[in-house]
């Protein structure tokens, strides 16, 4: 798969490499689509020991990111970022293929 489908911004890297710092076990962060949430799709984000046979995996800095080939159908030419504004700290994902987005910036519809 080609690593260029979903990139990973500077802010999201570094916050991911903080808190993978922090764990013993967990060596990388998966990023899956599943279906549900209010726009019919939502984004999972779990700490995981490493990659499965079909991830695409993304790394940057002292980051990494692991997706499955089924959710990279549905992120592909996304990016993801990490955010810290006055409304909180949090992952979002940029995607090109949502036409619609949740108010909570965790689900989508395609």
């Amino acid at each position: 798969m080609d690593t260029q489908t979903v990139t990973l911004s500077d802010a999201a890297a570094r916050r991911i490499a903080t808190i993978i710092a922090g764990e013993t076990d967990k060596h990388a962060l998966r990023v899956s689509v599943e279906g549900g949430g209010c726009s019919g799709f939502s984004y999972k984000f779990d700490l995981v020991a490493g990659p499965e046979e079909d991830d695409l995996v993304i790394e940057k800095a002292d980051a990494t990111v692991l997706i499955d080939s089924m959710s990279l159908i549905y992120m592909a030419g996304s990016e993801i970022d990490f955010v810290d504004n006055l409304l909180g700290q949090s992952f979002k994902i940029e995607n090109p293929n949502a036409v619609a987005n949740c108010g909570c910036g965790t689900s989508f519809a395609i």
